[in-house]
C-alpha cells in the first residue's frame, strides 16, 4: 500500500462523490475517506494523511465557500498533502489565497470543463506529485479580477523558464538547483518577472501567484 497513491474526497453530493470514488479507484487511486462537509474533510486529512484531497467549494453548513476554507486550513496544518479543487464555481477571494505562494500540490478545476477521465486522471496524478493543474477559465477570471495583462513577451528566455519553473510549484531554491545557479541569480530573474509584468506594487506572495497565473494562461 505504501507505493499506492490514497485519496480523500469531500463533496456534498452522493451522486458525485460516489462516482469519483468509482473513478479514482479504476484508476488505482485508493479513496480512504469520502466526506460531505469541510469539518469532516479536515478530519479525514489529519487521520489518514493522504497524498491528496479532492475538495469541493460549496459544501454545508451554508453550501458558500466552506470547502475551499478547509482546503486553505489543510494547506496550512498539512503541507504535505495536496490538495485539488473540483468546483462549478471559481470562489475568486479564497482561489487566489490558494495559489498564492508555493503552488506544488495545488490544483482548480471547474466540474462542466473537466470532458476527458484520462485528463483528470493526469491532473490528479500530476497535482498529488507536487505538480499543478489549474483551469484556464480559473485563470481568466482571477486574472480578470487583477486586470493584468497575459503578455509575456517582455520576458527573456532565462526569465520564463525561471517562471516556468515557479508555475511547477519550485521554491527559489528549487529553481537554483534545477538551473544550477545561485540563489540571488534566481531572485533577481524573479524581480525582472515582476518588474517586466507591472507587479511591482504587489505583496510578494499575490506577485508570486500573479505571475504563475499569468504564465499558466498564456499556455
Amino acid at each position: 500500500m505504501s507505493d499506492v497513491l490514497r485519496a480523500v474526497i469531500a463533496d456534498d453530493s452522493v451522486l458525485l462523490r460516489d462516482g469519483l470514488v468509482r473513478l479514482l479507484d479504476d484508476a488505482g487511486i485508493a479513496v480512504v475517506a469520502a466526506v460531505g462537509d469541510g469539518d469532516a474533510l479536515v478530519a479525514a486529512v489529519e487521520e489518514h494523511r493522504p497524498h491528496l484531497a479532492v475538495v469541493d467549494v460549496r459544501m454545508p453548513p451554508t453550501h458558500t465557500d466552506e470547502g475551499i476554507k478547509a482546503a486553505l486550513q489543510i494547506r496550512e496544518r498539512f503541507p504535505a498533502v495536496a490538495v485539488l479543487v473540483l468546483s462549478q464555481y471559481v470562489e475568486e477571494r479564497y482561489a487566489t489565497d490558494l495559489l498564492s505562494g508555493d503552488t506544488a500540490g495545488v490544483g482548480y478545476l471547474l466540474k462542466d470543463r473537466v470532458v476527458d477521465v484520462e485528463d483528470f486522471i493526469a491532473a490528479v496524478r500530476r497535482v498529488a506529485a507536487g505538480g499543478s493543474a489549474v483551469d484556464a477559465e480559473v485563470v481568466r477570471q482571477l486574472l480578470g479580477r487583477t486586470g493584468r495583462a497575459t503578455e509575456l513577451d517582455r520576458l527573456t528566455p532565462r526569465e520564463r523558464e525561471v517562471l516556468g519553473l515557479m508555475a511547477e510549484g519550485l521554491s527559489n531554491a528549487g529553481i537554483a538547483d534545477r538551473l544550477v545557479v545561485s540563489l540571488g541569480a534566481v531572485e533577481k530573474h524573479i524581480s525582472n518577472v515582476f518588474t517586466k509584468l507591472d507587479l511591482d506594487h504587489e505583496t510578494n506572495a499575490h506577485r508570486r501567484v500573479l505571475a504563475v497565473l499569468t504564465y499558466l494562461g498564456s499556455r
